[in-house]
């Protein structure tokens, strides 16, 4: 995506050192984070610097390349290998997070050259982040074919550029439909408690794509007033079976749709499939910091920006960072390979087992 007239991925590395957005300043200021070693990788996966499926495998990719530039003769294997562990816990929800890290341990486990490793890591890695793109750039198109002229189009959550390495899942058929030529129109829900809806919103702005934010609460509102033609939400990791893990609430936005024959669709490419899991109920979900919901941050009257609480001292806080979307509520599965629907026989036959 361009910004101030400049192109940028999310995740880029230079050298030794692996660049990031700072997502966590969006949408007030644009600036950018800089990780030295797989334990900066780690803090900003976990902290949220970097967020979204690809973004995060990619980075996770990116973070055992710094493990082996870290690592030392005499112990280099089990260095790299606790390196990554450490970075697949830190989002246990999020599937790209493996498949980006074992995407590079697989690639130099027979290797015994620490020098080879270093270069086949970096290779692998950079191939991984373009793949990601690839396969967005390829979901925008067939997401495409399913906009027509005039809809108007519900989101949770940001799957967008920031979310992958580029272009995003859920809005890059939103950006392509608005390129060439279709009015399209976005209902934006906060996403709650994070606001990643925020994050939306700054890019559809940047694509000059009309919006307006509602409150998460308020889907089911303009659903029964036929005035969303249809959601598509992203995903975090994608069961065996078509069950979807994403963000919290996007089960009710999916119940909502079904109720009021909206169609909902999911996109999201093929790393964040998981066909060694069942089904969803399966799906770890990670429970997050109390912080998240006890506290807003924003711009003051100063422009400076602020943490404010909200909530009474004291209160107890519950705070899951996912649900889990049945198939059976999804219309159908946006991927690189082509739309599909969320079943087994379907995604067996896409990954051709």
């Amino acid at each position: 995506m361009k910004v101030k007239g400049k192109e940028y991925r999310t995740v880029w590395i230079e050298g030794n050192e692996v660049k990031l957005i700072e997502q966590r300043l969006l949408p007030h200021e644009f600036g950018f984070f800089t990780a030295r070693d797989h334990k900066d990788i780690a803090f900003a996966i976990k902290e949220m610097v970097v967020r979204g499926a690809g973004a995060i495998g990619a980075t996770a990719a990116y973070g055992v390349v710094l493990a082996t530039l870290e690592a030392k003769e005499h112990n280099y294997k089990n260095y790299i290998s606790n390196a990554a562990k450490t970075i697949q816990s830190t989002r246990p929800t999020a599937q790209n997070i493996f498949t980006g890290t074992n995407y590079i341990l697989d690639a130099i486990n027979n290797l015994n050259d620490l020098e080879e490793i270093r270069k086949v890591a970096i290779s692998m890695a950079n191939e991984f982040a373009d793949y990601d793109a690839f396969a967005c750039k390829k979901i925008d198109e067939y997401g495409n074919r399913l906009i027509k002229d005039g809809f108007r189009i519900g989101t949770h959550c940001n799957a967008g550029w920031l979310a992958f390495v580029d272009w995003g899942s859920a809005l890059s058929p939103i950006f392509l439909a608005n390129r060439t030529g279709k009015k399209v129109f976005v209902y934006v829900d906060e996403t709650r408690p994070r606001i990643q809806g925020s994050l939306t919103a700054w890019e559809l702005a940047n694509e000059n794509v009309p919006y307006v934010i509602i409150a998460d609460n308020a889907t089911g509102y303009y659903m029964k007033k036929k005035e969303i033609d249809m959601v598509i939400t992203g995903a975090d990791r994608i069961a065996a079976n078509g069950d979807v893990a994403n963000k919290i609430g996007t089960y009710e936005k999916a119940v909502l749709a079904k109720e009021n024959g909206v169609p909902f669709y999911v996109a999201a490419p093929t790393t964040t499939f998981d066909l060694e899991t069942d089904s969803g109920e399966l799906i770890p979900i990670e429970e997050r910091h109390e912080d998240e919901m006890l506290f807003v941050h924003g711009t003051d009257e100063n422009g400076n920006i602020s943490k404010v609480r909200v909530y009474p001292k004291g209160s107890k806080v519950k705070n899951p960072a996912f649900d889990i979307t049945p198939a059976s509520y999804i219309t159908g599965l946006i991927t690189e390979k082509g739309i599909i629907k969320a079943n087994r026989e379907e995604i067996q036959k896409m990954f051709g087992v």
